[in-house]
């Protein structure tokens, strides 16, 4: 089944827009638990509220081999024990045309993840690669969450700043391939609602909600489809780190709906 299919699916499912990041520093964890067992913990407590599981691959590379190997394990754990739930790894690779091409192996084929996180900066021969799985969802960054993606996002060419130039090279090529999206911070939702009018149907991978102060209800209302979809809500730290992250997943996701 192709991403846009089982994302969609289990959105109707669940009755949710919610991407549940597993970002576990291994630095924190406690009683020596290893990050797939964190990990394992967090997916079964909140699988029955979200639309995804977006774990990012920086946390486990900084453990090492065995933190790369607790992805692994994470990962096949989703696919095995909760085939319907989309894996989207958060890795922002984006590279010449036959590096993107070993990253491609790397993501879809050693992984065997559903989706993944793209940078643009290269042009669209580092993005071809990925996008020819057509079965595979590909969220290009257009505006991240982080206060300083204005030194570069915000400049402007012929009145026009870069990002939404981004953004409208991100939907030129989703002609071709529907499965390109785009991913934009929940920290800009006046940016999000620009991007919205230029693109009405296609989906956007949002984070920022939660520790990055993301302002949730102004992402939705500006960044929903008519058809209250549209959105991935990645939120991590707020519910991973929380007390009961089931009672948090199920919070927010009611929360979301609201705005739907």
């Amino acid at each position: 089944m192709d991403f846009l299919t089982k994302l969609e699916k289990l959105q109707g499912k669940n009755n949710s827009l919610l991407c549940v990041g597993l970002d576990p520093d291994f630095e924190k964890l406690e009683n020596e638990k290893n990050q797939f067992e964190f990990n394992k913990k967090i997916i079964d407590e909140t699988a029955d509220y979200v639309c995804c599981f977006k774990p990012q691959i920086a946390f486990y590379a900084a453990a090492g081999l065995q933190g790369l190997e607790n992805l692994k394990k994470t990962i096949d754990y989703i696919k095995k024990r909760y085939p319907e739930i989309p894996v989207l790894l958060d890795a922002k690779r984006g590279d010449v045309g036959h590096t993107s091409e070993m990253y491609v192996k790397e993501i879809f084929d050693f992984y065997g993840v559903d989706a993944v996180t793209l940078n643009p900066y290269c042009g669209f021969d580092a993005v071809k690669p990925f996008l020819k799985r057509k079965e595979k969802g590909v969220f290009i960054i257009c505006r991240t969450s982080n206060p300083s993606s204005v030194d570069f996002q915000d400049l402007s060419s012929n009145g026009e700043p870069l990002f939404l130039k981004v953004a409208k090279k991100i939907v030129e090529w989703s002609k071709n391939y529907p499965n390109a999206m785009l991913q934009i911070g929940a920290t800009w939702p006046k940016e999000i609602k620009i991007v919205r009018n230029i693109t009405p149907d296609m989906i956007f991978l949002t984070a920022g909600v939660g520790a990055q102060g993301g302002d949730l209800k102004a992402t939705l209302v500006n960044g929903l489809r008519q058809d209250g979809r549209g959105l991935i809500v990645s939120v991590s730290r707020s519910i991973i780190y929380g007390q009961n992250p089931a009672n948090a997943a199920k919070d927010l996701k009611d929360e979301i709906n609201k705005y739907r």
